[in-house]
């Protein structure tokens, strides 16, 4: 039996690859294991997207490489595309990009054979691309449906072009087969991610079928929601508003990444929108749906930012009241139009005080997420338990306004209750950025 481990780096993006990659490695006959020094076979599908990531991507691969030392070890993913033909990495069996998983199989095959090889393959036929994934690393009852790949807008800052290449949106008779598979097998939870949702068929269609989608999937019989993560606000389908205020298998969850407010910044960053429009767009999700959660996420210590600059980002949150929030702080990336807009000298000068807005933002924001999370408590809402705590009538999950991985979570006191299941739950109080609730039989 040959064994095989993969480290998933990144975005839920990323996440959907390894499981796909898993799904081909299966057929060449190897098992998942969930232990890396029981592997043949180590794989690190990377992040590239900002220097804290590659940093993260090359420090995994190396503490993955001395904890394993009889495994074979595969360079993968977002680091490996990018960067493949010109990465000195020995200690590599294998470096394989991300844009033909279908390639894995013979990746396999020559590392078997003590063959090294450097594969970067270019994007293959859409007909081509594998849609069907036997083992999901997310959460019991909980997965990701990629709709496409790649991205148009070509933001000054953002090497996802560079990387993941222009907008491919998959077939949309595929996604919905995919959407449907997944419901047959029990997923409750379809998150439907992509760079950007919003621009979804307009490389196959002309146009934007995103919404068209949505509704569709919506449609399909069985019990489960479906969240949208990822919509760029330059290009929102304001459609979407009223077809989420209509169809409850469609969770009011917006997660649009504003990146900042103030316009001059965003005119540099490539970006059409201000302040005013992102707060004025919150305004007509909420209008239409008062249940609605927004996410939002910014971008401290962009080229040309100033404290003014910074003043006007915090005005802008004050004012469109996000539920959840990220930040994080501009990385200078070769091969982006923003990479000449300063030097190395004034970019670390920049990125210290960004630290320091950083954490003044994250503590407007914090307010504001305590003040939001206050209307859950005295209210019922269906839960998906992620975990049981052993040895407590206690388990965590997640209600309609937290996303895997990067909002709050549900800490559920009850009994009976296992990973995957659905459970109602009254929300009680807030703790920091948790509800806590108690199981309803």
């Amino acid at each position: 039996m040959k064994k095989i481990y993969v480290e998933s780096l990144g975005c839920a993006k990323n996440q959907v690859d390894s499981e796909v990659l898993l799904s081909y490695a299966g057929e060449e006959g190897y098992v998942r294991v969930e232990n890396p020094e029981e592997a043949d076979v180590v794989v690190v599908n990377t992040c590239g997207f900002i220097e804290s990531a590659k940093t993260e991507s090359i420090n995994t691969f190396f503490s993955l490489k001395e904890r394993c030392p009889n495994a074979k070890m595969v360079m993968a993913g977002c680091l490996a595309q990018r960067y493949g033909h010109e990465m000195e990495l020995e200690e590599a069996d294998a470096i394989f990009g991300n844009h033909d998983l279908s390639l894995f199989p013979s990746v396999l095959k020559d590392i078997e054979n003590d063959r090294r090889e450097v594969t970067i393959p270019d994007y293959p036929d859409p007909d081509r691309e594998r849609d069907d994934r036997a083992e999901l690393l997310s959460f019991p009852r909980s997965a990701y449906l990629k709709i496409s790949e790649g991205c148009n807008h070509c933001c000054s800052y953002c090497a996802i072009p560079i990387i993941r290449g222009s907008l491919r949106s998959r077939p949309f008779e595929k996604v919905v087969a995919e959407a449907e598979r997944l419901i047959r097998e029990g997923i409750y939870e379809i998150n439907v991610i992509a760079q950007d949702l919003g621009a979804y068929g307009l490389d196959l269609y002309g146009r934007s079928r995103f919404t068209e989608l949505m509704e569709t999937l919506a449609h399909i019989e069985g019990d489960f929601v479906l969240r949208m993560l990822y919509i760029h606000p330059d290009t929102f389908p304001m459609d979407l508003i009223d077809l989420v205020a209509r169809e409850e298998k469609i969770l009011p969850y917006f997660d649009i990444p504003v990146q900042h407010a103030d316009e001059r910044i965003l005119k540099a960053m490539r970006r059409s929108g201000s302040g005013d429009k992102y707060a004025s767009l919150f305004a007509a999700i909420r209008e239409k749906n008062s249940d609605a959660v927004i996410r939002t996420t910014l971008m401290l210590g962009f080229p040309g930012e100033d404290r003014a600059a910074f003043e006007t980002l915090i005005a802008f949150i004050r004012k469109a009241q996000p539920d959840w929030m990220g930040s994080f702080t501009y990385s200078r990336e070769e091969d982006t139009p923003a990479y000449s807009m300063r030097n190395k000298k004034e970019h670390d000068k920049a990125h210290k005080e960004a630290l320091k807005w950083q954490k003044e933002l994250e503590e407007v924001q914090s307010e504001i997420t305590a003040k939001r999370l206050q209307r859950f408590v005295g209210k019922e809402y269906w839960a998906l338990v992620e975990e049981k705590i052993e040895g407590e009538d206690l388990a965590i999950g997640r209600i309609y306004s937290e996303a895997p991985d990067v909002d709050g979570l549900t800490v559920i006191m009850g009994r009976d209750m296992k990973s995957g299941d659905k459970v109602r739950v009254g929300i009680r109080s807030v703790r920091g950025v948790d509800l806590e609730g108690v199981k309803i039989d």
